[in-house]
């Protein structure tokens, strides 16, 4: 299917550096963007589906680093059916994977993990709920897991391990653990802040220090953060990624955005949610982090929208979370809330209103045009101006 985006007011393209693109079009073909910004004429007309984003702000769709996944669109800690599916419609086109550690009677040993691992990377291989795209599938250390385990693992095609609940005596028992699965290539995540749930311990900065984990998961708290101080030294020290998530503590992710900022560690800021937890479902939990950026911490929107989108891509090494060609075709068109006091998506965004959103596409499928069923209405109209489908493309 080739898709074609017209009309377009503002395009963010993901990338902190260089966040706009001039021109006013996206062409998609198939699964992969073909053209960002300037389209030719003759392309649009032999597109299958052409959107007229009526002045709208086209962003690449979000990237949530931070779902606790289990097995099909079901969260047994909140007992929802169909969660990731609306989570799409907060304009999150991809859930990476937080380890199963939800999924009831997770076993503890290390085949039983790496089982639970690689079955989770399996299933969601190809299923994409709504059209989401999951990246599951993260081995959760513990202890007596061998090298030889994490590269078994890796040619199976599991690309995660999360530190956080295992069975350690402390957290200082992950060191070799994260180490092991970093060599086998695995990208490392670590639980930060106090603990969660039981199983889960503390981790602090001085641990941080100690394993050197790819990302800091919530490292504003999940939901409890550690001391203020760890900050500047997790930011200055090491190269670890900070992950700021909706369900941690709001003041000390402001704390670490400013920090990141002014320390020349933006690339290294990343939105996620950290859901579904006890804080529950939030499937416009990435647009809310988006927002409180903005409007209490003073950073530029489109920053923040980099954060949510191309930063965690490249941390997780994913092709899409940029609007540029050859990445993958996911796009989500934002604007002004309907009967807000602003006059666009970005300005919104500014002022802590949630953005409206008027259409997503991922995987180069439109899911929706016109409005999402979990945000206000937008300002401007997004409609379908051409359809070769026999599909209106509206929400149900």
């Amino acid at each position: 299917m080739k898709v074609a985006i017209v009309n377009i007011g503002t395009i963010v393209t993901g990338d902190w550096r260089a966040p706009f693109a001039e021109g006013d079009a996206l062409l998609l073909d198939g699964n992969r963007i073909a053209a960002a910004g300037a389209v030719a004429s003759s392309a649009i007309e032999e597109a299958d589906v052409i959107v007229d984003a009526d002045g709208t702000t086209a962003i690449p769709g979000l990237i949530d680093s931070h779902v606790h996944i289990t097995f099909g669109d079901y969260t047994p800690r909140q007992r929802t059916v169909g969660f990731l599916e609306s989570y799409l419609h907060g304009g999150v086109t991809t859930a990476i994977s937080a380890s199963e550690v939800h999924v009831p009677g997770r076993p503890r040993d290390p085949e039983g993990v790496k089982a639970l691992a690689l079955a989770a990377q399996r299933c969601f291989h190809g299923y994409r709920p709504g059209g989401m795209r999951v990246i599951a599938g993260s081995v959760i250390l513990e202890p007596g897991l061998k090298p030889a385990d994490f590269a078994e693992l890796a040619a199976k095609g599991v690309k995660l391990a999360k530190a956080g609940f295992g069975a350690v005596e402390n957290a200082y028992g992950y060191v070799p653990l994260v180490a092991a699965a970093k060599e086998a290539g695995l990208i490392t995540t670590c639980h930060t802040g106090g603990s969660s749930i039981p199983g889960s311990g503390p981790v602090h900065g001085e641990h941080l220090l100690a394993m050197r984990p790819h990302v800091s998961f919530h490292v504003n708290g999940g939901p409890t953060a550690m001391p203020d101080a760890d900050f500047e030294r997790i930011i200055s020290e090491t190269d670890i990624a900070l992950q700021i998530c909706t369900a941690g503590n709001l003041r000390t992710a402001l704390l670490c955005a400013e920090l990141a900022q002014r320390l020349g560690a933006f690339d290294r800021l990343l939105i996620a949610t950290d859901t579904p937890t006890g804080s529950g479902v939030m499937p416009l939990g990435m647009l809310y982090t988006i927002a409180h950026l903005a409007s209490l911490g003073g950073m530029a929107p489109e920053r923040a929208i980099c954060a949510a989108t191309g930063n965690n891509a490249r941390v997780f090494k994913l092709n899409s979370g940029y609007l540029k060609p050859g990445g993958d075709a996911d796009v989500v068109l934002i604007d002004a809330p309907e009967g807000g006091t602003k006059k666009d998506a970005l300005s919104s965004i500014k002022n802590g209103d949630i953005a409206a959103i008027g259409a997503v596409i991922s995987a180069g499928e439109p899911r929706f045009i016109g409005r999402s069923r979990n945000t206000p209405a937008t300002a401007r109209r997004v409609r379908v101006a051409t359809s070769r489908i026999v599909q209106n493309f509206a929400a149900i």
